[in-house]
């Protein structure tokens, strides 16, 4: 479908980014607001949400997993990573009012630059009144990002603020075993725990390992073990 704006190539949704391989946890409430497939009959979608949390959390993959979702449906969606964009123009943002979904990641790296600082509170006023729906994520809550505008800090502040909570060790394992499922192999609890004990406590860096290992598996025609585990991972 194509955009009012021509993005640089590096921007693209990931593929594995979805509702179906994330694993909510604590953070049910949040992904059901967001998942249209969740969404309860006569109950109008919130139009904006803010989410924050730190970095491996998942909040880029809700945002990528929604524009994924909306354009499924033969929507328009447009995802924007502003540590990828904060360098260009902020003419990037015109006309995006007119799509389905408008999803903006790390708005925290405009803090202090005042044409984008501008650019995103005139983007939010021409949101409102197109009622396009409008995610927003980064890794504090509005007024602890720093930006000097303060009516757009106001605007952050607009609609449904949620924290997105970091899985414990329990969740990671049914997170992984998750992720395993729709790479299309069985990973049990042992390998799992022993995963996480051994690997990084970040979920993004668990799930590239996990990719790796999946890899690596193929390759041997072998079952992910944890002695595998160890020979791949030299542990």
């Amino acid at each position: 479908m194509s955009l009012p704006v021509q993005l640089p190539l590096s921007v693209q949704l990931r593929d594995d980014a979805t509702f179906a391989n994330f694993y909510s946890g604590r953070n049910e409430t949040l992904v059901n607001l967001l998942d249209m497939d969740r969404s309860v009959p006569g109950i109008e979608s919130e139009q904006f949400i803010f989410l924050y949390g730190p970095k491996g959390v998942g909040c880029s993959h809700l945002l990528q997993a929604a524009c994924h979702q909306v354009d499924r449906r033969s929507g328009r969606s447009i995802y924007l990573p502003m540590k990828e964009l904060v360098h260009y123009s902020p003419k990037l943002l015109e006309g995006i009012e007119r799509l389905q979904l408008v999803c903006l990641d790390d708005i925290g790296e405009v803090a202090g630059i005042d044409e984008w600082e501008e650019a995103l509170f005139d983007l939010f006023n021409r949101l409102r009144d197109s009622k396009t729906r409008f995610l927003v994520a980064a890794d504090n809550p509005p007024r602890a990002l720093g930006i000097q505008l303060q009516d757009l800090v106001s605007r952050l502040g607009w609609g449904m603020v949620f924290q997105v909570h970091p899985l414990d060790d329990r969740d990671k394992v049914s997170a992984l075993k998750l992720r395993a499922h729709y790479r299309g192999f069985d990973l049990s609890d042992e390998v799992a725990r022993f995963i996480i004990h051994r690997g990084s406590r970040d979920m993004g860096n668990l799930f590239t390992l996990l990719q790796k290992l999946d890899s690596a598996s193929l390759r041997a025609k072998r079952k992910l073990t944890i002695p595998f585990v160890k020979e791949v991972m030299r542990w």
